[in-house]
């Protein structure tokens, strides 16, 4: 196993990323900058990140450990950052992206994307709240959220952008005021929830997609017990057994070859490490079928706080 075992996708703009990267939502301060270092040494060279998940700073100190030792040079790297619903104003968009590059320590990003497709009020606060508790919206368009991130890649600070959490019409909006097309869609993904059509929809257009919560996100926070646990699927675990694999190994295998770039997250070494061991077999068009009969649209990231939002992905029966 080694960095040049991961098979690279190319962007509509020419340039391409790792298919597997490590993913980073969830990952406490003191644990994922340890996860970043581990997932470095196995041969992860693709680091997801975010300016929300408050853990940009320790990564950064990892990725300057990595460089300065020598493990890696920054170019050897892809690093992604997301911008946050506060910063959709156009005038604060480069704002929020030099935040993300001095908490990560570097020039550019490899990839910047638009985390949600709602704008929120504007400011440091990331969930801004009246009086009774309900968050406060911006009335920003996505779309001249879009056209100044572009103007990001004009100075060199990204070198290319996206979305994530767009449903197909804000795909297809995006790409209608385009100059800059986005190069992928970064959405929740797993066999509970297939994105088949997105998929195709995607694809048809030149944009790639990328999968988040892949393992279906078994530890998060508002999960309870009885709700749906992918890895525990009894078609999962049978074709897991089969190739002798891990059902983590087979959910990761399954987005790749579907040809979808994929991001597990976990800060337990010898998981990160697992997660990479998925060169060494191949699921069948068989398998992929039977994984795809589990599809039941089960979204298991509602971003509930953001549902009465007229751009909310999801509120509002789009996918």
């Amino acid at each position: 196993m080694s960095a040049s075992t991961v098979p690279l996708v190319k962007f509509n703009n020419g340039l391409s990323i790792p298919i597997l990267g490590l993913g980073t939502w969830q990952s406490k301060p003191g644990e994922v900058g340890k996860a970043v270092c581990d997932a470095i040494d196995i041969g992860y060279r693709h680091i997801d990140c975010a300016h929300l998940y408050l853990n940009e700073k320790e990564i950064g100190e990892a990725i300057k450990k990595k460089i300065r030792s020598g493990i890696v040079k920054r170019e050897d790297l892809f690093i992604t950052s997301k911008i946050w619903n506060t910063y959709h104003h156009p005038d604060w968009v480069e704002k929020a992206v030099r935040i993300s590059l001095d908490d990560l320590q570097l020039d550019y990003l490899d990839l910047y994307l638009i985390h949600w497709p709602m704008a929120y009020k504007e400011g440091t606060d990331p969930f801004p709240e009246d009086r009774n508790g309900k968050i406060i919206y911006s009335d920003v368009d996505y779309v001249d959220t879009w056209k100044a991130m572009e103007k990001l890649v004009e100075k060199g600070l990204v070198r290319s952008i996206g979305l994530s959490n767009f449903n197909t019409k804000q795909v297809q909006r995006i790409l209608d005021a385009a100059k800059i097309k986005p190069v992928t869609n970064q959405v929740e993904c797993h066999p509970y929830l297939y994105q088949k059509k997105l998929f195709n929809f995607c694809k048809e257009r030149g944009v790639t997609l990328t999968a988040y919560s892949p393992l279906g996100s078994p530890q998060r926070p508002w999960a309870k017990p009885g709700d749906i646990n992918v890895l525990d699927t009894a078609i999962i675990k049978a074709i897991a057994a089969k190739y002798n694999k891990s059902p983590a190994q087979v959910l990761i295998r399954c987005a790749i070859d579907r040809g979808i770039v994929v991001i597990p997250k976990s800060t337990t070494r010898s998981r990160i490490a697992e997660n990479f061991n998925v060169f060494d077999f191949k699921l069948t068009p068989t398998d992929l079928e039977q994984i795809a009969s589990l599809d039941c649209n089960g979204r298991l990231i509602p971003q509930a706080e953001g549902r009465e939002h007229k751009d909310h992905p999801f509120a509002h029966g789009d996918e």
